[in-house]
């Protein structure tokens, strides 16, 4: 299986569906080639297996609809509520509808379950959207990182399959950390100054791989 869909399920809220699927989702995990994204997500899995669904719909809940520091909705971090957010999520749904994704449920088209559910239907556009996305993908990491959440694992696996940042992207994620969304009169600042943030997870840094960070399958 598409380790992207394993982490676009474990990213899901948990409701029945979900919480029924983890030993599938965890089984399927087993099966993927050693990579350091499927190392990443083992603990994560150790973690979201061993959970009662109850605990595990609160702490859920807890980490992504009370902080908008760790919210899933991705063009939040960059148009705020601003007009221009429509425009965005406009233009995301336009992108699906041409790889055939229906969107069913409550969610918009930048939730990040959404797109990665849009990279498995169609892994070139799919890989290209996650990747001008990767800013705002590592500055929610970095917040859950912070925040000592075990789903900072999964967001790490999923870095772990995406090129690496370059300079451009590494200044975007400073930038919004420091401005935070437009409109909003609070940056997010969820690291430490901008100048000693950690470092991004890198696919070409062996030690970033084994760091003890809790991840997905």
């Amino acid at each position: 299986m598409n380790p992207l869909a394993l982490i676009s399920i474990a990213l899901r809220f948990p409701d029945a569906t979900v919480t029924q699927a983890r030993d599938e989702v965890a089984d399927a995990a087993h099966r993927l080639p050693d990579t350091p994204a499927r190392r990443a997500l083992f603990g994560f899995l150790d973690w979201w297996t061993g959970l009662s669904s109850e605990d595990l719909r609160r702490r859920y809940v807890e980490t992504f609809d009370f902080s908008r520091r760790t919210a899933l909705d991705l063009t939040y971090y960059t148009h705020g509520d601003r007009r221009q957010r429509g425009i965005a999520l406009l233009r995301l749904r336009q992108r699906y509808d041409a790889a055939g994704l229906e969107l069913e449920g409550s969610e918009l088209p930048d939730h990040l379950p959404v797109v990665l559910e849009f990279a498995v239907l169609d892994p070139v556009a799919g890989t290209e959207l996650l990747t001008e996305l990767r800013p705002v993908i590592e500055l929610v990491r970095l917040s859950l990182e912070r925040a000592e959440s075990p789903f900072a694992g999964l967001l790490s696996a999923l870095c772990l399959t995406l090129p690496d940042m370059d300079e451009e992207q590494l200044a975007e994620v400073r930038r919004l950390a420091r401005e935070g969304p437009p409109g909003e009169t609070v940056g997010l600042e969820p690291f430490a100054p901008p100048e000693v943030m950690p470092d991004p997870v890198r696919r070409r840094a062996p030690a970033a791989c084994d760091a003890p960070v809790r991840g997905v399958a």
